[in-house]
């Protein structure tokens, strides 16, 4: 078993699993495990960060929109609290997204993601959108929490 891991991905990961079950930690391809390891890790970065921006956007459409269009208010409220059920869950099994860095940087990134997100899906001028975080993590968590 010497399936290059540039080569051909899938049969490289196969390989690493069937030497690590049979103790063969001589054989490894340990730079590229550590860095398939590290990169498991940042997806959870990623999809705390995806469903925070889910949030956002329709937390942004909330206060932008809906004086404008209230019929799809009960459709945004709805995702906000399918995306809000599903990070709790995410955070729950990934303690470690706790870090206040992790969740500041998390913050940071969403808070634009969603704001585009939020622009992009209401054609409203983006000056009438907040560039910076107007609200705390812990309430864009919060079920009972809408602008």
């Amino acid at each position: 078993m010497s399936t290059s891991y540039d080569h051909d991905y899938f049969t490289w990961t196969q390989e690493q699993a069937v030497l690590i079950r049979a103790g063969r930690f001589d054989l490894l391809d340990i730079e590229h495990l550590a860095e398939e390891v590290a990169d498991m890790g940042k997806s959870e970065i990623r999809e705390f960060s995806s469903r925070l921006a889910v949030i956002i956007g329709h937390i942004l459409k909330l206060m932008v929109q809906s004086r404008r269009t209230p019929s799809n208010e009960q459709s945004w409220r709805a995702t906000i609290i399918a995306q809000r059920k599903s990070l709790s869950r995410h955070l729950a099994k990934n303690p470690g997204l706790g870090n206040p860095a992790i969740r500041s940087d998390v913050l940071t990134d969403a808070w634009s993601d969603g704001r585009l997100l939020a622009i992009r899906e209401t054609g409203i001028k983006p000056a009438s959108f907040p560039e910076e975080p107007v609200f705390t993590l812990d309430q864009l968590l919060d079920d009972t929490f809408y602008p």
